[in-house]
C-alpha cells in the first residue's frame, strides 16, 4: 500500500503541480431577464426522438419554456412564438440544432508538467460544448480545485461548472495505513467541500473503510484499479464495497477471470517501465470470461443490481491501436501547446508517453482489447446500465475537448445508438454526479446549459470538432463544416468560435516565444 501511495503521490506532482489561476471572465452574454432562443431543432436526452422548429425560452439561467412554433419546411407563424419585450436577448437559430450541455466526466485541469494554463483547458472545453466536468483528483490541490469550482458555480470564470473529486490520501505525508485513518481522513475530505474521492486503489480494509464512510457522508467515488491493487480488490469487490463509479477499464477484466486469478505477467514485467505496463494491457480483456459466458453475465448484473456507473474514457487508450492517428491529429498544429506537445512524446519519464517501441504487434492486440472492451460496455448500457461520457484529456495524445468529441465516436463504434451517446454525454453524467434534477435534459425548470449546432450532430459526430469536418458542395469544392455555434452554460451565451479563437492565440503567442514549430518524433 505504501508503494502504491508513493507512486500516486509521485504521478501526480509530476503531473499535476498547480496552474495559473484562471482569469476574471471577459467572455459571454448574459443571463438575460429572458432569452429566447428562436427556431431550433431539439436533440434531448430523455430518449425522444429530434423534434423541430422548437423556441426555447430561458428566463436568468432556468429554461421557462419549450414551444412547438412550426413543422419543418413551412414558415412559422409568428403568432405561435414566445414574444420578446425590451431588454430580452433572442438568438436566431433557425435550421441549427440543440442539445443538453455536455458533461465530461474524467477532465483534469491541466498540470505544471504539461504547461497547460486553466484559461487554455477550460475555453477548449467550453468551445466544445462541455458545460460540466467532474475533476477526478484535483491534482492542483484540492484547495485550488474548490476556488475554481467556486468561481465556475458563480460564473465569475470562463469555465465549465466543476464537481470537485480528491486522490485519496492527497496531504497525508506518510500515507494512510490503517482503517481509522482512512475514516478520518475522508471525514476531513468532506470538511473541506470536496464532492467525492477519486481512488487508485488502498489495502482491502483501508479502502472498504474509506469507501464506507464515504458513502455515509453522501459523497460519491471514483477509481482508477491500478495494477498494484487490483489482485486484492477488483471492480466488483469495490462496487460491493461502495464505490458509485469505475474509470478507464482496470479492475473489470480482473473481475472476469475464470481460469486465473492474476494478469499474465510476463517474468521481465516492470509496473514503472509504462511500455510494459501498457503493451501487456492490451492483452488483458483475452484473459478474461468469454463474451456472453455465465462469468460474463454474472458480473454483469452484480454491477447492474449496485447501479453502478461505467466511466469508460475509450479515447484516451485510441493511440494504443492507432498511434499515427492520434499523433497526427489535424488539431494538433493550431491548439497543442509547444508544452503539451512535449509531454506527449515519446519518454521514460512522463505519464503516457509510452512509445518506447510501439508498431504493428502492439496496436493488433489493442483493437482485440477494444473489440471485447467495447461489447461489455455496450451490453451493460442495453441492460439498463448507466455509461457517461469521460475523456482524460491532457495524456496521450488525446487534446482538451478534442478527445471528449473522439470518446461521442467511440461510444458509436461501440454500439450506441446516436441518441443513446447523447444521453451518455449529458442525462447519465449527470445522473452519475447527482445532478440530474438540475442539468442533463432540456425540461422546464432545469438550469439553460445547451450545445447549440449549424449541423446534424446525430448524422455526423465529427462535425462537433472545433476544427469541423470535410464537406464538398455542390460547386465541387472542399469546405469546413461544423463545430459549436453556440455553447449556453448557466444561461450565459458564450460565442465558441471566438473561445477557440482565443486557444489559437494562446498557442500562437506559445510558439513564437519559443520559435517552436510541431515537429513528429525522432524527425530533426
Amino acid at each position: 500500500m505504501k508503494k502504491l501511495f508513493l507512486l500516486m503521490s509521485l504521478a501526480t506532482s509530476l503531473c499535476f503541480a498547480q496552474v495559473q489561476d484562471a482569469p476574471k471572465r471577459a467572455e459571454g452574454e448574459g443571463p438575460f431577464p429572458q432569452l429566447i432562443i428562436r427556431g431550433v431543432t431539439l436533440i434531448n436526452s430523455t430518449g425522444a426522438p429530434p423534434l423541430g422548429p422548437v423556441d426555447i425560452v430561458v428566463k436568468q439561467n432556468r429554461i421557462a419554456e419549450v414551444r412547438q412554433v412550426g413543422y419543418p419546411g413551412v414558415p412559422i407563424d409568428p403568432r405561435r412564438r414566445p414574444v420578446a419585450n425590451p431588454g430580452d436577448k433572442e438568438l436566431e437559430c433557425t435550421g441549427m440544432y440543440l442539445m443538453p450541455g455536455f458533461v465530461d466526466m474524467h477532465g483534469h485541469i491541466g498540470g505544471r508538467a504539461q504547461g497547460t494554463p486553466s484559461e487554455y483547458v477550460f475555453k477548449l472545453w467550453l468551445g466544445h460544448g462541455i458545460t460540466t466536468i467532474r475533476e477526478p483528483g484535483s491534482g492542483n490541490g484540492i484547495d485550488w480545485t474548490l476556488n475554481h469550482k467556486k468561481k465556475s458555480w458563480n460564473n465569475e470564470i470562463t469555465a465549465p461548472r466543476i464537481m470537485a473529486y480528491t486522490t485519496f490520501g492527497q496531504g497525508s505525508r506518510e500515507g494512510i495505513h490503517t482503517a481509522e485513518a482512512a475514516r478520518n481522513w475522508v471525514r476531513e475530505n468532506a470538511k473541506k467541500g470536496a464532492d467525492g474521492i477519486k481512488f487508485f486503489g488502498a489495502a482491502p480494509e483501508v479502502f472498504r473503510a474509506a469507501l464506507d464512510e464515504n458513502k455515509k457522508l453522501g459523497l460519491r467515488s471514483a477509481c482508477h484499479h491500478a495494477q498494484l491493487e487490483v489482485a486484492r480488490m477488483n471492480v466488483l469487490a469495490t462496487a460491493k464495497a461502495g464505490l458509485t463509479s469505475m474509470e478507464h477499464w482496470y479492475g473489470l477484466p480482473e473481475a472476469l477471470f475464470s481460469d486465473r486469478t492474476l494478469q499474465d505477467y510476463s517474468s521481465d514485467y516492470n509496473y514503472n517501465n509504462e511500455q510494459h505496463r501498457f503493451e501487456e494491457a492490451g492483452n488483458l480483456w483475452k484473459q478474461a470470461a468469454e463474451p456472453g459466458s455465465d462469468k460474463w453475465y454474472q458480473v454483469m448484473d452484480e454491477l447492474l443490481k449496485l447501479d453502478f456507473t461505467l466511466d469508460p474514457t475509450f479515447n484516451i487508450y485510441d493511440a494504443n491501436r492507432d498511434l499515427m492517428r492520434a499523433r497526427t491529429a489535424e488539431w494538433h498544429e493550431e491548439y497543442t501547446l509547444p508544452s503539451l506537445w512535449r509531454f506527449y512524446g515519446p519518454s521514460r519519464m512522463s505519464h503516457g508517453s509510452y512509445w518506447l517501441n510501439w508498431g504493428t504487434e502492439q496496436e493488433i492486440k489493442w483493437k482485440e482489447n477494444y473489440r471485447l472492451w467495447m461489447r461489455f460496455v455496450n451490453e451493460y448500457k442495453n441492460k439498463g446500465g448507466r455509461v457517461t461520457t469521460g475523456s482524460d484529456n491532457g495524456f496521450i495524445y488525446q487534446l482538451y475537448g478534442f478527445g471528449y468529441i473522439r470518446e461521442l465516436e467511440l461510444l458509436r463504434e461501440s454500439g450506441f445508438h446516436p441518441l443513446e451517446v447523447i444521453q451518455s454525454a449529458t442525462i447519465k453524467g449527470a445522473e452519475a454526479l447527482g445532478l440530474d434534477k438540475e442539468i442533463g435534459s432540456v425540461e422546464v425548470g432545469k438550469l439553460a446549459d445547451f450545445v447549440i449546432t449549424t449541423e446534424n450532430p446525430l448524422s455526423n459526430f465529427s462535425t462537433l470538432y472545433g476544427t469541423g469536418a470535410i464537406k464538398v458542395d455542390d460547386n465541387n469544392e472542399v469546405v469546413r463544416v461544423g463545430g459549436v455555434r453556440y455553447t449556453v452554460k448557466d444561461g450565459i451565451v458564450y460565442d465558441a468560435p471566438q473561445l477557440l479563437k482565443d486557444v489559437r492565440q494562446i498557442v500562437k503567442d506559445a510558439k513564437e516565444k519559443e520559435n517552436f514549430e510541431i515537429k513528429q518524433p525522432g524527425i530533426k
